[in-house]
């Protein structure tokens, strides 16, 4: 085989071999999990190669014009200028004028499989490797074509805006289901993120146990005289109340009532036993109810309106109780 020969298939190898790469990293960058990789980028011993690529998706449209520059570099002037040797080698060897457009269609073929169409679905099936691996590649590839990629950012000022990592509720929903269909999370792993959205619709109003229905003890009487009333509702908390309407002394457990008249202790009143009262606004979210109860789990809290009338009471197990699908909307 002629050396001419032989640089021209070199010549094509080298266009293939620069058009595969450029498209399978371009379909990586574009594929690859942003969160997934912000969370290698940022361990004690980062994963090589991720702080440089999150650098990178930071200003994902500058590395991707790098990207496309080169791409066409190879696509469009390597064809060119093949196109041309080839005419010189062909008319070198005396081979028929068919073989020139023959050459360019063939090439043409394997530009768009193998320059492509493979390498991209390749890059986007192991993005994330392909992404940490291209990382410094890209790197200098930006520096070396900054010039060129700042005139079009001029151009297009869409380029330089910065790539941020947001979501939104509908986002995580729909991923959700589709983790669910997929098999990657469990269908009640699914319906308790979808729960958790729902928290934020709610509030202390709609999962409280409205006055009428709260069990309450009066402050001024007896245990013992109120025994009955104990022994017929089996909420762990009891609202104390005082002489005036609204007046609220406290809260106690029903252990501790309970233990009380076991003890011989019934002559004493609830006042006696209870403890501080933590007051909430009807209308406070429930999501932020559980941050409430996360911090301090032990108790009630006690739910009044605009005026610091006391409307309901409310426990961290009505809250959980929307998580773990048993709560209803009332009708």
């Amino acid at each position: 085989m002629s050396s001419d020969l032989l640089l021209l298939i070199v010549l094509v190898l080298v266009v293939l071999l620069g058009s595969a790469l450029c498209s399978g990293v371009e379909a990586a960058l574009l594929t690859v999990n942003p969160i997934r990789v912000q969370e290698l980028a940022a361990r004690e011993r980062p994963v090589a190669g991720a702080r440089r690529l999150a650098k990178l998706r930071k200003h994902l449209g500058r590395t991707l014009s790098a990207l496309v520059i080169t791409n066409n570099g190879f696509n469009i002037f390597g064809s060119l200028m093949l196109g041309g040797y080839a005419a010189w080698v062909f008319e070198q060897r005396g081979v028929n004028s068919a073989a020139l457009p023959l050459f360019s269609i063939g090439l043409t073929v394997l530009v768009i499989l193998l320059g492509e169409i493979l390498p991209k679905a390749l890059g986007s099936r192991l993005a994330l490797p392909v992404a940490l691996a291209s990382a410094p590649l890209l790197h200098w590839l930006g520096i070396l074509l900054r010039p060129l990629v700042v005139l079009l950012e001029r151009i297009l000022p869409a380029l330089t805006a910065e790539a941020e990592i947001s979501t939104n509720e509908d986002e995580i929903r729909l991923l959700a289901r589709l983790g669910s269909q997929k098999g990657e999370i469990e269908a009640d792993e699914a319906a308790m993120i979808g729960k958790v959205f729902q928290l934020n619709d709610l509030t202390a109003r709609d999962l409280m146990t409205p006055r009428v229905a709260a069990p309450t003890l009066d402050g001024s009487l007896s245990i013992e005289s109120q025994r009955s009333r104990l022994m017929e509702n089996n909420s762990q908390w009891w609202v104390v109340l005082g002489d005036q309407v609204d007046k609220v002394l406290g809260v106690a457990s029903r252990e501790h009532l309970l233990t009380a008249l076991l003890e011989n202790r019934g002559l004493l009143t609830p006042v006696d036993l209870c403890e501080q009262v933590d007051y909430v606004p009807e209308m406070i979210r429930a999501n932020r109810l559980l941050t409430g109860f996360r911090k301090d789990s032990g108790g009630v809290r006690v739910v009044v309106d605009e005026f610091g009338g006391f409307v309901g009471v409310i426990g961290a197990e009505a809250v959980l109780a929307v998580l773990a699908g048993w709560w209803r909307k009332p009708a």
